[in-house]
C-alpha cells in the first residue's frame, strides 16, 4: 500500500451497514437484495458489510422457521450468495438460521471470496413482550459442536468464541454478536473486545416503538466506548411482516462512543449507510487506557479460549480519500449549541481553577500583564469573573499595560479601553526606558546604532514585563496571573523562565489558540458583557497576532511581526497539536488527516467564520507546517513545558503538564518524526504544485 492519499495506508477501513428490502419467507428474493447491496457497497471499497438478523429468510417468520422448506431454500440461498460474492474483496456478514443437531439456531455468518469463514449462534433469546424467540430458536449455550457442515462446506467454525482477524490489516480484529445480546448486562461483545477484537457488528431486526431509536444510539455508543471499539448496527427495514409489528430500518456506525454515521429512518427503499473507521485512533486508545488491559487481564479466564479465524483482503490501490470528515478545528465545534456548551464548559474550569488558587494562597490581588491581544484579554476576562463570584472588589485585580519598542497604538488602546470597561485597575509602565537600559549594560549592537533586531532584543521587551509583574506581585501580596495558551506551549512560542513563560498561575494553559478565540467571541454577547466590552472585544479579536516587538515601519496598524508566518497558521498548527498529543499519530497520518480537512474550503462544517475569511491549505504547506511543528515540538521546547506554571486541565485533547497528560524528556530528538515526515508527497497526484516557505526557528 504504497499511495500516500489512500485510505488503507493509514490505519482506516471502509465499513458499509446495509438495509436491504426483504419478503417475508422468500430466501431467493432476499439473497438477490442482499447481493445487490453487498456490490454496491463493495464497489464503494467496503472491506465489511453489515446485514440485518436473519436477513436471508427474513426475521418475521414465527413458526414458519420450523418448516423444512424454509430451512432448506434458506440454505440454498446462501450457497447462492457463496458463489456469487466470490469475485468481491469485501467482508459479508448476513443473518440465517442454520439447524445443528436437530436444534435451530439464530445465527450471523461471515462470508468471503466463497468461504464461510465461521457461524455465531445468538447467545441470549428475547422471550418477552412481543418477542418469542425462544419457541422458534436455541440459545449458543445449548451448543455442543465447534464445527459444522453447511452449504457444503465441512468444518465451519461455529460458536460464540470466534474473532475474524484480517491479517494484511493491521489492528482489524472482527466480532460479531446480534440484536438481544447488546441487551443484557454484560453483552458477549464485552468479552470479544477484551480477547482482541476491535470492530463489532451487530446484526438486529429490532422493530421500533416511540423512542427505541435512541436507545439504540445510547447502548451503541456506550459499548463502542467501553469496548475501546467500532460498532456497527443493522436493523431490519422494508419488508419485514407487520402483522403486530413495525420496523423502521435504523443503520448504525460508532467509533469509540462517536457517531460516525447513521441511516435515514422509516425509508422505502433499501440503502447503504458507509463511512471509514480509524483503527489506528482505537490501537492508541487501548495503548493508552491501561485499565482496558486491566480488565482483559482479570477476565482472561472467560477470554483465553477464543478461536481465531483469519483471513486477507485484497486492498484497492492507487488514491483512496476519505469519505468521512475531519473538523478542521478539532477543539471548536461547528455546531453553534454545542460550540456554547463549549466555550460555557471551557470558561467555567478557568474561572474556578483561579479561584481555588486565589483561596488557597490567600493572595490579595491579581497581578495582569494586558497587552491588547487575544490571550491577555481571556485571561482578565477569568479574573474578572472569578473576583465577582468571590465578592471582591474588581479593583483588586491591577492590570498592567507595558508598552514596548514595538507596541502599536492599537494593541496600547484597546488594552486601555478593556481596563476601563470591566473597571479593574489600570495602571501604564513603560518598559523602554529599562530595556535601553539592559541592553546598555550587556553591550548588545542596538545602542550603538545597528538595527540588529535579534532574539535577544526580543527577549529583553517579555522579560522586562515579567520582571515587573512578580515584582509587582510582591509589593500588593499579589498572584501573577498568566496569559500563554496551548498552542504557544506546544509551539515553544514563549521566552523561558523569565518572560511570559512564567507566572503564579496560568488558566489559560490548556486552551488552544483557535479556542480562545471562540471563548472571546461567545463573551462578547449582550447577555454576558455590556457595549463597550463587546466592542473592545471583537476589535481585538480582528487584530493581527504579533508579539509587537521588532519596531515596523510606522504605520501602528501594521506590525512588523505576524505570529502566524513564523510558526505557521494557528488554525493547521492546532490541528497538528490535537492529533499528535491526543492520539499519538505518526505525522504522515496527521497529514493525510489534515489534506481532508483543509484541502477545499468549500466542504464540510465550519465555526461562524465569515467565507472571506476561511482558508485552504495544500499538501504542500500542511507538510512544510508539520516541519515547523515537529522540530518545535518534539526537539526545541519541551524544556519550557517540564517546568510551566499550575493551571487547569480544560479538555481531553488539550494538556501538556509534566503533571498531567504529557511527560516527556526535555533533550528527546525528532528525528522519528522528522523522518516520517518525508514520506509526506510535494504535491497532490497531478497537482504539479509546491510551495516554497522561509521558515525561522529562532526561540522567541
Amino acid at each position: 500500500m504504497n499511495n500516500f492519499f489512500n485510505l488503507y495506508r493509514h490505519g482506516f477501513i471502509r465499513a458499509a451497514v446495509a438495509i436491504p428490502e426483504v419478503r417475508v419467507a422468500d430466501p431467493a428474493f432476499n439473497a438477490s437484495r442482499t447481493m445487490e447491496l453487498a456490490r454496491e457497497a463493495a464497489a464503494q471499497k467496503a472491506v465489511v458489510i453489515l446485514f440485518p438478523e436473519l436477513g436471508i429468510s427474513a426475521y418475521s417468520n414465527e413458526d414458519l422457521f420450523h418448516q423444512q422448506a424454509l430451512l432448506e431454500s434458506v440454505e440454498n440461498q446462501v450457497g447462492w450468495l457463496l458463489h456469487e460474492s466470490a469475485t468481491l474483496d469485501s467482508m459479508l456478514i448476513v443473518g440465517a438460521p442454520v439447524m445443528v443437531d436437530s436444534l435451530l439456531y439464530n445465527c450471523a455468518m461471515v462470508l468471503h471470496r466463497g468461504h464461510i469463514l465461521g457461524v455465531v449462534p445468538k447467545s441470549y433469546l428475547p422471550n418477552y413482550r412481543e418477542f418469542y424467540e425462544a419457541r422458534q430458536f436455541r440459545p449458543a449455550a445449548t451448543a455442543t459442536r465447534e464445527t459444522i457442515t453447511y452449504c457444503g462446506h465441512e468444518g465451519v467454525p461455529f460458536g460464540t468464541d470466534l474473532l475474524f482477524r484480517v491479517k494484511n490489516i493491521p489492528h482489524f480484529t472482527l466480532a460479531l454478536e446480534i440484536c438481544e445480546d447488546l441487551w443484557v448486562p454484560v453483552p458477549p461483545s464485552s468479552f470479544a473486545a477484551l480477547a482482541g477484537a476491535t470492530v463489532i457488528a451487530n446484526l438486529s431486526a429490532s422493530n421500533i416503538t416511540i423512542g427505541k431509536a435512541e436507545y439504540r444510539h445510547a447502548l451503541a455508543s456506550n459499548q463502542s466506548a467501553k469496548c475501546l471499539s467500532a460498532y456497527l448496527y443493522s436493523a431490519a427495514g422494508p419488508g419485514e411482516s407487520t402483522t403486530d409489528m413495525a420496523w423502521d430500518g435504523h443503520a448504525l456506525i460508532y467509533e469509540n462512543g462517536q457517531l460516525l454515521a447513521e441511516s435515514a429512518r422509516f425509508g422505502l427503499e433499501p440503502a447503504i449507510t458507509i463511512t471509514d473507521i480509524d483503527l489506528g485512533r482505537l490501537a492508541q486508545e487501548r495503548l493508552r487506557q491501561n485499565t482496558f488491559s486491566e480488565n482483559a487481564r482479570n477476565l482472561k479466564s472467560l477470554t483465553e479460549d477464543f478461536r481465531t479465524v483469519e483471513c486477507e483482503i485484497r486492498l484497492t490501490e492507487g488514491t483512496l480519500p476519505l469519505k468521512r470528515e475531519y473538523p478542521r478545528f478539532p477543539y471548536v465545534p461547528a455546531d453553534e449549541q454545542s460550540r456554547d456548551k463549549r466555550c460555557y464548559e471551557a470558561y467555567n474550569i478557568q474561572v474556578h481553577g483561579l479561584i481555588k488558587r486565589l483561596v488557597s494562597s490567600g493572595m490579595e490581588s491579581i497581578i495582569v500583564g494586558i497587552s491588547g491581544g487575544l490571550d491577555s484579554t481571556q485571561a482578565l476576562m477569568v479574573a474578572v469573573k472569578a473576583v465577582d463570584l468571590l465578592g471582591w472588589s474588581r479593583e483588586r485585580i491591577r492590570a498592567y499595560t507595558m508598552p514596548g519598542f514595538a507596541t502599536s497604538s492599537r494593541t496600547k488602546e484597546n488594552a486601555w479601553r478593556l481596563i476601563r470597561a470591566l473597571g479593574v485597575k489600570g495602571e501604564e509602565l513603560d518598559i523602554r526606558e529599562s530595556c535601553q537600559r539592559m541592553l546598555e549594560n550587556i553591550g548588545h549592537p542596538v545602542t550603538c546604532g545597528e538595527n540588529l533586531f535579534d532574539v535577544t532584543y526580543e527577549n529583553v521587551q517579555a522579560g522586562e514585563r515579567t520582571s515587573h509583574l512578580f515584582r509587582l506581585a510582591n509589593l500588593h501580596r499579589g498572584l501573577v496571573l498568566g496569559t500563554g495558551d496551548l498552542s504557544e506551549l506546544a509551539l515553544g512560542w514563549c521566552t523561558y523562565g523569565v518572560g511570559d513563560h512564567m507566572s503564579h498561575y496560568n488558566v489559560n494553559a490548556s486552551v488552544p489558540k483557535t479556542l480562545i478565540q471562540y471563548l472571546l467571541r461567545w463573551q462578547a454577547s449582550p447577555e454576558r458583557v455590556d457595549e463597550e466590552t463587546c466592542s473592545v472585544i471583537l476589535d481585538i479579536l480582528n487584530t493581527e497576532i504579533s508579539p509587537e516587538l521588532v519596531p515596523g515601519d510606522g504605520q501602528d496598524n501594521q506590525p512588523a511581526q505576524r505570529t502566524e508566518d513564523f510558526i505557521g497558521p494557528y488554525e493547521l498548527q492546532d490541528f497538528n497539536i490535537y492529533y499528535t498529543t491526543r492520539f499519538g499519530y505518526r505525522p504522515s497520518k496527521v497529514a493525510f488527516l489534515a489534506y481532508t480537512a483543509w484541502h477545499d474550503k468549500s466542504k464540510g462544517a465550519w465555526p461562524d467564520i465569515p467565507e472571506e475569511k476561511r482558508n485552504e491549505y495544500s499538501i504542500t504547506q500542511i507538510k512544510q507546517w508539520l516541519e515547523v511543528f515537529a522540530n518545535r515540538f518534539f526537539r526545541g521546547s519541551q524544556f519550557k513545558r517540564s517546568v510551566m506554571p499550575n493551571g487547569p486541565k480544560v479538555g481531553s485533547g488539550g494538556s501538556l503538564s509534566p503533571r498531567g497528560d504529557w511527560r516527556a524528556p526535555s533533550d528527546s530528538e525528532a528525528t522519528p518524526w522528522l523522518d516520517d515526515i518525508t514520506k509526506i508527497p510535494d504535491s497532490y497526484p497531478g497537482s504539479g504544485l509546491t510551495i516554497d516557505l522561509i521558515l525561522s526557528h529562532d526561540e522567541i
